[in-house]
């Protein structure tokens, strides 16, 4: 399976001249004509989720979390854009292209949080908060998982609570962009 990505639907939004994105905040005379774009990316094996170990990560497919991730996000007027490959070099590109476009990155690295150190230099050059997500615990695994090289240069981690792992981390994404709990 290659490369597969997703622009979701949005509004015809303009930014005005001096409203460039950086560290999730905006001056406030941008806020108003705006749409804050979070990129979601999901990494190596995630693209059969619902079919690949079921016991272990659950039924819910990729298609049903990135529905659950555009539902919560339109509801605060905000716009996902998905990203999903096997491929480190891929992963890094998407997020190198896309990096002056968003406000946030959602991000399940899959194993490439173990050992992918071109993806966290890639991650440790942005300016907007990257949360990162797991479906399982990645504490409660094999040892050589218990380390996240991503992690470290995220705001913060989630892991653990399966689908729901992408949700509380938009929600977490939200907080910190809103500069509200949400």
């Amino acid at each position: 399976m290659g490369a597969s990505e997703r622009n979701w639907p949005r509004p015809d939004v303009r930014r005005r001249a001096g409203c460039a994105r950086g560290r999730g905040n905006r001056a406030a005379h941008c806020t108003d004509d705006v749409l804050t774009t979070v990129l979601v990316v999901h990494g190596p094996n995630l693209g059969t989720l619902g079919r690949r170990e079921p016991e272990l990560y659950g039924t819910t497919t990729l298609a049903a979390i990135n529905a659950a991730l555009v539902e919560l996000a339109s509801s605060w007027g905000w716009q996902i854009s998905v990203f999903q490959s096997n491929s480190e070099g891929a992963i890094i590109d998407a997020i190198e292209q896309r990096a002056g476009d968003i406000d946030g990155l959602l991000l399940n690295p899959g194993a490439l949080a173990h050992y992918g150190l071109g993806l966290r230099d890639a991650l440790a050059g942005l300016t907007v908060p990257v949360v990162e997500v797991h479906l399982t615990n990645i504490h409660a695994r094999e040892d050589w998982r218990r380390r996240s090289v991503t992690a470290e240069v995220s705001r913060g981690l989630i892991s653990g609570f399966g689908w729901r792992s992408y949700v509380l981390g938009l929600r977490a994404m939200h907080g910190m962009l809103s500069d509200t709990e949400s």
